[in-house]
């Protein structure tokens, strides 16, 4: 079975995660996409994020009405700091998927880092990288040892952002059309996003 994970913060979730899955999904012929999201990830340490339960659960407000779309749980169950080559190591021993079969979703801002990620060289081994192709994206940025590897993927270009869309929320600014209404029933200010922390 041909699978796709995502991985991420999730903080929250947005049309923009949606989007970029599905359009993975059906380029790639993908049969299905599983969304990550971390228990703590290694690059925001000392950050202020939402609680994992709330992040889990704006996440399958989002990607419920989607056949295509699953979430996995294993860096909850796991704990600790959330490392992409544990993450994938497990999923291949629960699945028992080869490496021709399991991708790893990244866009190209997080490509420019890859090389200093933990332990890169294992996790182009044990997957396939696929990378989401933003704007402003240089590949002469990119080592080529990793160049050579990876797989890139067209996407429709999505200005939204998780920063952005908490800087709206904390500034009283709409947020309509970014993330799904659901989160903000019954209204904005008592909806599930009104759980999350000040950032400041």
């Amino acid at each position: 079975m041909k699978t796709c994970l995502f991985g991420g913060t999730f903080d929250p979730p947005h049309f923009g995660h949606l989007i970029v899955a599905q359009t993975i999904f059906e380029a790639e012929h993908f049969d299905k996409i599983v969304f990550i999201p971390a228990y703590m990830p290694p690059h925001k340490k000392g950050q202020k994020i939402s609680s994992l339960e709330l992040r889990l659960e704006m996440l399958k407000i989002a990607t419920k009405d989607n056949p295509n779309f699953e979430i996995s749980d294993i860096e909850i169950k796991r704990g600790g700091i959330s490392y992409s080559l544990e993450t994938v190591r497990d999923y291949k021993k629960q699945t028992e998927l080869l490496r021709d079969e399991l991708f790893y979703l990244i866009g190209s801002d997080s490509l420019k880092q890859f090389h200093a990620w933990q332990n890169p060289e294992a996790i182009l081994k044990e997957c396939q990288l696929i990378v989401a192709i933003r704007p402003g994206f240089r590949p002469s940025d990119i080592p080529n040892w990793i160049l050579a590897k990876v797989q890139f993927a067209n996407i429709p270009r999505i200005e939204i952002s998780s920063s952005q869309i908490r800087s709206r929320w904390i500034e009283d600014k709409t947020i309509r059309y970014m993330v799904c209404l659901l989160y903000t029933s019954p209204s904005p200010r008592d909806g599930l996003l009104s759980r999350m922390p000040s950032y400041a």
